[in-house]
């Protein structure tokens, strides 16, 4: 058997499983020439490019909405619980043709 290829890409997806070394893992998040996407230094897919403003907009809407969630979700500070009316009993429900 031929020796298996530490990098390359499969179905237009980049792997990379080379042994990373410190410098390679810094510069690969910062590239100010290239898009909001670069690939990942190891292992497989892509990563955000910190030199674009894109990824740092990206970074903030994920940074709100998670916050969001985490405090509740509710912006006016009122839980509305549509289940919880108090009346456990059956509905009767007419309804005329």
């Amino acid at each position: 058997m031929g020796k298996k290829s530490e990098s390359g890409t499969l179905f237009g997806i980049p792997y990379n499983f080379e042994r990373p070394s410190i410098g390679r893992l810094l510069s690969a998040h910062w590239k100010p020439d290239e898009g909001m996407l670069v690939e990942k230094p190891f292992g497989i897919g892509y990563t955000l490019n910190l030199a674009s403003w894109r990824s740092w907009v990206a970074l903030g809407v994920t940074g709100a909405l998670l916050y969001q969630e985490r405090s509740g979700g509710s912006d006016d500070g009122e839980d509305i619980d549509l289940d919880d009316d108090g009346d456990d009993e059956p509905v009767e429900v007419i309804v005329e043709d």
